[in-house]
C-alpha cells in the first residue's frame, strides 16, 4: 500500500534519519518510536506529503488515501459537530451535495422530458450514495463522536465553541469517520481520558485499515502496535512484535552487542600488544605488518546507548499520624454547574490512590480540595497529625528560575546539601555530565517536568498530591518517574492518563463518575475487573461531552468465577513456566563457564610462547572449537526456551484479557 524507500532528512547540520525504508501493508499496525526530537513527527509529516525528504522515494499505491491526525487544526464556527463530522467523508459529502442540487432543480422544473431525465440522474447518484454508505453515515458519525466522549447535545454545538482538548478530539473524530486507507496517528491519546482510551482502542483494533502511530503510553503501544520501528541516534531498528517484546528483544541484543564488542576490543588489544612487543623485530615484521592490516579491516561493533535506571534514596518524609487527610460534606460548585454535592473521602497513611475518571468528572478539582489550594462551599476538610502536603500541578513548572542552571534550581530547596548528592538526585532524573550546567530557560517541557518533580523529591512532604505529572515526558522519563515515586515512602495521590504508572503504582483506585466517587482498595487491573466497562460503541449517550455515562452488559461470570477462573490460569501458567525457568537459570550458569573457559583459551592463545610447541596449539584450537560450538548450542536452547516462555506468557495474558 506504501512504500518508503531511502529517505532521509536533515534540519541543519542534524540529520534526523537517514536510510529509511519501509512497506506498509494493508492491515499493518505499526508503532513509531524514538526520543523526543528523533523525527517521529517529521516522517508523519513526509508520508502526509507536507514535507519532502532530502533523499529518497515514497510510493502510495494507486487510489490509496491517507489520514493525518493534525494537533492544530480549528473546526469552522458556521456549521455544527454532527455536520463538521460527517462531511469529512468527501465522496459521501460531494454525493451528497450533487443529490441536494437536483432536488433543487426538480422542484423548480416544469419540463416532463427534462424531469424525467433528472429523476433518472436522481437514481444513479443515490444509488452510489447508498453504496458508499451514505444514509447510514450520520449513525456512523454519531456512534464515533459518543465513543469519543460527545453527548446528543453537543451534536448540535458548532465545533469551535469546545476547548483545546475536545478540538483535538473532534479531528480525531473527522479522521476515523473520513475511514482512510492509512492512518498517521502522531501521540493520538494526549487528550483522551481513560475510559475513551479503552474505546478508542477497541475501535483501532477493529479498523480496516493500515495504522502508524506515535505515543509515550505504554499501555496503548502494548496494545495496539504489532510492528516497532524505533529510530534510534546512530541506527533505526526494525522488530515483528508488540512493545514489551520489543524491550526485551532491544536489551538482548544490546547485552549480545556489548559481549561482542568486549570480545573485539579484547582481540584489539591482544594484536596491539604483539604488534608493539615484536615492532622493531626484523624477524617478526611480516607478522607485524599482518595484524595492523587485520586491525585496519576490524569495523567497530557499535552498542546503542541504553537508557539505564538510576537508582537513588530519597530523602524519607517525616511520619505522619494514620489518617493523612479526610474530606466530609463537600460541595462545590463553578456558577450553575455542580460539581459535588456531598464528597465524603478519607486518605490513609501509605495509599498511593489513583484518581481516575472521564474528562470534566471532577478529578482536578477533587485533587486541588485535598491540597487545600481550591475553596468550596460547603463541607470540611481535616488534614491528619503532622501531614505536611506537596502539591505538583504544571503551573509549578512556570515557577522554576529560567536564569538558574538546572543544579543551582535544584539547590534553591536543598541549600545545605552537598554537589556530589544533588548531582546523584538529578542522574536518577536522566540529567547526567554538562546536562546539570544547562540553563532552564533552554530546556524542553519533559526536562523541566523532570526537574521540577527531582525538586519535589528532594524536600520531600509526607503527603504528595500530582496532577498530571506525565506531560511532557517520553518513555524513558516516565520509567524514571515510575521509579522515583515507586521508592517515595509517603501517601499518594496523582491524576494521570497514563494506565501503566497507575498499574505500577497506585494501591488504591477513586473513580469520579456523575458528582460522585467511589473507592476500588486494590491495583488498577482489579478495579478493572470491578467498575463497569466502557460503553459499547453502537451506545450514544445522552449527556453533554465530559458526562458520558454507560451502562455495563451482563457479566459472562460472577466476580467470584472470575477470581476462581483467574487463579486456575495463574496455576496452570505458573504449572508450565517454572520448569522452563529452572532450565534457563541451568544454561544461565553453563553459558558463564563456558564462556570464561574461551576468555582463558583467548588469553592463551594471545601469549607468543604458546606457539613454541605444536602439540599444545592443536590441543588448545580444538578445546576452543569445542568451547565455541558449545556456546552456540547452549545460546541456541537458550533463545528457543525464553521464546517459549514468552509465548506462554502471550497467551496467559490473552486468557486474563478474554476473561474480562
Amino acid at each position: 500500500m506504501l512504500s518508503i524507500t531511502n529517505i532521509s532528512k536533515s534540519f541543519g547540520s542534524r540529520e534526523l534519519f537517514g536510510g529509511l525504508s519501509l512497506t506498509v501493508g494493508a492491515n499493518d499496525r505499526f508503532a513509531i518510536i524514538g526520543a523526543n526530537g528523533s523525527g517521529k513527527t517529521t516522517l508523519f509529516e513526509i508520508i502526509a506529503g507536507n514535507i519532502t525528504p532530502d533523499e529518497g522515494t515514497l510510493t502510495l499505491r494507486r487510489g490509496s488515501t491517507v489520514g493525518y491526525l493534525c494537533q492544530d487544526a480549528r473546526a469552522p464556527a458556521r456549521i455544527n459537530l454532527l455536520e463538521y463530522v460527517s462531511q469529512s467523508r468527501e465522496a459521501v459529502s460531494t454525493l451528497s451535495h450533487k443529490i441536494q442540487i437536483l432536488r433543487d432543480e426538480l422542484a423548480e422544473e416544469a419540463d416532463d422530458a427534462i424531469i424525467a431525465g433528472l429523476l433518472a440522474r436522481l437514481g444513479e447518484l443515490q444509488d452510489q450514495y447508498d453504496s458508499k454508505g451514505g444514509y447510514d453515515s450520520e449513525h456512523e458519525a454519531k456512534i464515533i463522536l459518543s465513543g469519543l466522549g460527545f453527548g446528543k447535545i453537543d451534536f448540535e454545538r458548532r465545533p469551535s465553541e469546545f476547548s483545546g482538548g475536545w478540538q483535538t478530539r473532534i479531528e480525531l473524530a473527522r479522521l476515523l469517520y473520513s475511514n482512510p486507507d492509512i492512518l498517521l496517528l502522531d501521540e493520538p491519546t494526549n487528550h483522551l481520558d481513560l475510559e475513551t482510551q479503552r474505546w478508542f482502542e477497541n475501535f483501532l483494533k477493529q479498523y480496516h485499515g493500515s495504522i502508524l502511530f506515535t505515543s509515550h503510553d505504554r499501555a496503548f503501544l502494548n496494545n495496539i502496535a504489532e510492528k516497532i520501528i524505533a529510530l534510534e541516534s546512530d541506527e533505526i531498528v526494525y522488530f515483528h512484535g508488540g512493545y514489551d517484546s520489543y524491550i526485551l528483544a532491544r536489551q538482548k541484543d544490546i547485552k549480545a552487542r556489548i559481549a561482542t564488542a568486549q570480545r573485539q576490543q579484547q582481540n584489539i588489544n591482544r594484536q596491539m600488544r604483539f604488534i608493539e612487543r615484536f615492532r622493531a623485530k626484523a624477524t617478526k615484521a611480516t607478522q607485524v605488518q599482518s595484524r595492523i592490516k587485520q586491525l585496519e579491516k576490524i569495523k567497530p561493533v557499535k552498542v546503542p546507548r541504553l537508557t539505564k535506571k538510576i537508582h537513588f534514596d530519597f530523602p524519607e518524609p517525616p511520619r505522619s499520624g494514620h489518617q493523612v487527610l479526610e474530606l466530609a460534606g463537600i460541595a462545590k460548585s463553578y456558577g450553575e454547574h455542580v460539581v459535588y454535592r456531598d464528597l465524603n473521602l478519607v486518605l490513609e497513611k501509605g495509599d498511593r490512590a489513583a484518581i481516575v475518571g472521564i474528562n470534566g468528572a471532577g478529578k482536578t478539582t477533587l485533587l486541588r480540595i485535598l491540597a487545600g489550594v481550591l475553596d468550596y462551599e460547603k463541607g470540611t476538610r481535616i488534614p491528619g497529625h503532622n501531614v505536611t502536603i506537596a502539591y505538583f500541578a504544571q503551573y509549578y513548572i512556570e515557577m522554576l528560575n529560567p536564569l538558574n542552571t538546572v543544579l543551582e534550581e535544584l539547590r534553591s530547596v536543598a541549600p545545605g546539601e552537598p554537589e556530589q548528592r544533588l548531582r546523584g538526585l538529578l542522574g536518577a532524573f536522566l540529567f547526567t555530565g554538562d546536562d546539570v550546567d544547562k540553563h532552564v530557560s533552554i530546556l524542553s517541557g519533559g526536562e523541566k517536568t523532570r526537574l521540577a518533580i527531582a525538586k519535589l523529591l528532594t524536600r520531600p512532604a509526607n503527603f504528595i498530591l500530582m496532577d498530571e505529572p506525565t506531560n511532557h515526558l517520553d518513555i524513558p522519563s516516565r520509567e524514571v518517574l515510575a521509579d522515583a515515586l515507586g521508592s517515595y515512602k509517603g501517601t499518594l495521590c496523582f491524576v494521570t492518563h497514563d494506565r501503566t504508572l497507575i498499574r505500577e503504582i497506585a494501591n488504591k483506585i477513586i473513580e469520579v463518575r456523575a458528582g460522585r466517587i467511589k473507592v476500588y482498595a486494590g491495583n488498577y487491573d482489579q478495579y478493572l475487573q470491578q467498575c463497569e466497562p466502557y460503553a459499547d460503541s453502537s451506545n450514544i449517550t445522552n449527556g453533554s461531552a465530559g458526562t458520558t455515562q454507560s451502562k455495563s452488559p451482563p457479566a459472562a461470570f460472577t466476580k467470584r468465577q472470575l477470581k476462581s477462573r483467574e487463579g486456575q490460569l495463574r496455576n496452570e501458567h505458573y504449572r508450565l513456566i517454572a520448569p522452563l525457568n529452572k532450565k534457563i537459570t541451568d544454561i544461565e550458569a553453563r553459558v558463564e563457564t563456558v564462556a570464561e573457559n574461551i576468555r582463558d583459551i583467548e588469553r592463551l592463545m594471545g601469549d607468543p610462547a604458546h606457539y613454541e610447541n605444536s602439540e599444545n596449539v592443536i590441543c588448545t584450537n580444538r578445546k576452543y572449537q569445542e568451547f565455541k560450538m558449545s556456546l552456540s548450542m547452549l545460546t541456541q536452547e537458550w533463545d528457543e526456551l525464553t521464546d517459549r516462555v514468552e509465548g506462554l506468557t502471550r497467551e496467559f495474558q490473552q486468557a486474563l484479557q478474554e476473561l474480562k
